[in-house]
């Protein structure tokens, strides 16, 4: 798979979750959606580290790599998707300028 078909199925999987996030926020607040993705997306993480690790004692003495990596990541992400919407906001949004 090249990497150009890498990055299309990244995003095409985020799409879906956006999708399900999307679908969800017609029945329950969207605060709550949020709150959930992130409570999903904290608990898969710490579950596919812990199945990468040797023992308990091993996962342990990993964890401030660990939660530093993912809050680096999520951090960028975060600034990533402000730069954009910063950028691009009445478009996005439905603003009129």
């Amino acid at each position: 798979m090249s990497d150009t078909d890498k990055d299309k199925e990244f995003y095409e999987m985020a799409d879906e979750y956006i999708a399900l996030a999307n679908k969800q926020s017609k029945n329950v607040i969207q605060g709550k959606v949020s709150a959930t993705f992130l409570y999903a997306a904290a608990r898969f993480n710490i579950f596919l580290t812990a199945s990468g690790a040797d023992s308990a004692a091993d996962f342990a003495a990993k964890k401030e790599n660990i939660l530093d990596y993912f809050m680096a990541e999520y951090k960028k992400m975060l600034e990533e998707h402000f730069a954009d919407y910063q950028a691009n906001f009445d478009n996005y949004l439905g603003k009129k300028k």
